[in-house]
């Protein structure tokens, strides 16, 4: 379960099983999955009875662990523990072949033979596929062909499904179609690496195991909540990719409204996968659908253009980018107002917002609270109330920050604007983190409560539905609208201003 502490998880080493990895030799599986296994290996939350088998188009076993070698050098925080990286290493196997060739998935099924036999793995297969989208709906079909996909009383079979789950509603469904058409729901966990961290999952820890805040949780006490995803980097060498999805596609219905629900949902009646997801299918069915006559009231985009980042480097712009067209008019920023149509927020806006070369690495969710009656200040030199601010940082420095009024001290009465806060590093042992130790975890485990269902997926897609499609009949006459190193158009700022707010500054 994500509420369970460091110490009661191990004991709770998973069962047996072995991992497939559809795409071994691409970078997410360089940078953070075999780093998240190596470091779930340290803390003992491997199974006993463990491998991995690669399966991509080259390298042979002694390839492959050598080259994953010099990888967990470069990737690996801190120093490397040798002897646990050989117990790893003596796990790895490697399948060379391609997603669509049926006899590369009959020579996979013959390798999990053999390390069920060598390493006891008990016909238990974790899926993951880091590949290109396009063969989400194929590999599993192929698994199935040769009998992989099917599980029994004795031994169970899950995929987990990168982003990006789909490119559009339409798409997300015909994906969940090919799935189902193979697997469970049950099998299938659709991962975002977000939920692998640790303050957003406290979020929920935060909301409904204090009890001085869930009480002021809602339409009385908030005026409005800002969820910020801020990156400092610009699009770099996923120029192909990034040009055909735009910042909307690949963080919005994902890493945003991920946040949105953990921040807005009704508490579940326990932390069992079904329940917290129902709760959240909850919010994606209450946010205000954007009438297509409002999608540039109540959205802006923006494209980043050169610039100077904080640091004094002088940066190109997006347009400039490898890969990218020179008319380009992909957005790299997105700012959203939404509602949630429910008893709990009604009136209560939520603004997102998420872009590329913006300042700073930075991502929040800030509770604004609504500002107190000022009668009882009227004779005094206080000439306006600060409002309480809750901030829940997710990275880089995770923890928590409330913000408060306190009187100055001296003969008259001021108010001065204090605060409190948390930072996990001072309070909890810090362990090296990819962010995937937890998910891949869970999968082992088979708890699938950080892991979106299929309804919650293309209900996410639903919500910003109306938004694509007006920006796709109404190509930007303004791009780049936006400095590299700046905070986003000033369009994004009016979209607050109009309410008589603004962005918090971060």
């Amino acid at each position: 379960m994500m509420m369970t502490n460091r110490s009661d998880r191990k004991a709770s080493r998973p069962g047996p099983c072995a991992m497939v990895i559809f795409g071994a030799g691409g970078d997410l599986t360089r940078r953070k999955l075999l780093p998240a296994l190596y470091n779930l290996a340290v803390e003992r939350l491997l199974p006993e009875d463990f491998a991995i088998v690669g399966f991509a188009r080259s390298f042979d076993d002694e390839e492959y662990r050598n080259e994953l070698w010099q990888d967990a050098r470069t990737h690996l925080k801190g120093d490397v523990d040798e002897k646990e990286w050989d117990w790893l290493r003596d796990r790895f196997h490697y399948v060379a072949g391609n997603f669509n060739n049926p006899d590369a998935f009959g020579r996979l099924k013959k390798k999990l033979a053999e390390v069920d036999e060598k390493h006891g793995t008990g016909g238990n297969y974790l899926y993951y596929l880091s590949t290109p989208p396009r063969f989400f709906g194929e590999i599993p079909r192929q698994l199935d062909e040769v009998d992989l996909a099917r599980q029994s009383q004795d031994n169970w079979r899950r995929l987990v499904v990168e982003k990006p789950f789909g490119h559009d509603l339409d798409s997300a469904r015909q994906l969940n179609r090919e799935l189902l058409e193979v697997l469970d729901e049950s099998q299938i966990y659709r991962i975002d690496h977000y939920l692998g961290k640790e303050t957003v999952q406290n979020i929920l820890v935060f909301r409904f195991a204090n009890a001085i805040f869930e009480p002021i949780w809602n339409r009385r006490y908030i005026d409005h909540v800002q969820i910020t995803v801020a990156e400092s980097v610009g699009v770099g060498t996923r120029g192909g990719y990034y040009d055909d999805a735009g910042t909307l596609r690949d963080m919005v219905p994902n890493h945003l409204f991920q946040l949105l629900t953990l921040s807005a949902m009704e508490p579940p009646i326990s932390f069992e996968a079904d329940d917290v997801r129902n709760e959240k299918a909850k919010i994606f069915g209450a946010i205000k659908p954007i009438d297509p006559d409002d999608v540039l009231t109540y959205a802006v985009r923006g494209q980043y253009d050169e610039g100077t980042m904080p640091d004094g480097e002088k940066v190109p712009a997006y347009r400039a980018e490898p890969n990218v067209p020179k008319d380009s008019g992909t957005e790299t920023f997105v700012a959203l107002k939404l509602l949630i149509d429910n008893w709990r927020w009604a009136d209560v806006p939520f603004y997102l917002r998420t872009g590329k070369r913006l300042p700073r690495r930075y991502s929040e969710v800030a509770i604004q609270f609504k500002r107190a009656p000022f009668i009882l200040f009227r004779e005094t030199p206080v000439d306006q109330l600060p409002t309480n601010e809750l901030v829940l940082r997710i990275q880089p420095d995770e923890g928590i920050n409330l913000s408060f009024g306190a009187k100055v001290p001296g003969p008259s009465v001021q108010i001065g604007d204090v605060g409190m806060d948390f930072c996990n590093a001072d309070y909890f042992d810090g362990h090296p983190a990819t962010g995937y130790e937890t998910l891949l975890y869970d999968c082992m485990n088979g708890d699938a409560g950080l892991f979106q269902r299929g309804d919650n997926a293309e209900a996410a897609w639903a919500a910003v539905t109306p938004v694509l499609d007006v920006w796709s009949a109404l190509p930007p006459r303004d791009f780049p609208n936006y400095a590299a190193g700046s905070w986003g158009p000033e369009e994004a700022a009016e979209l607050l201003r109009r309410d008589g707010r603004r962005w918090r500054r971060l």
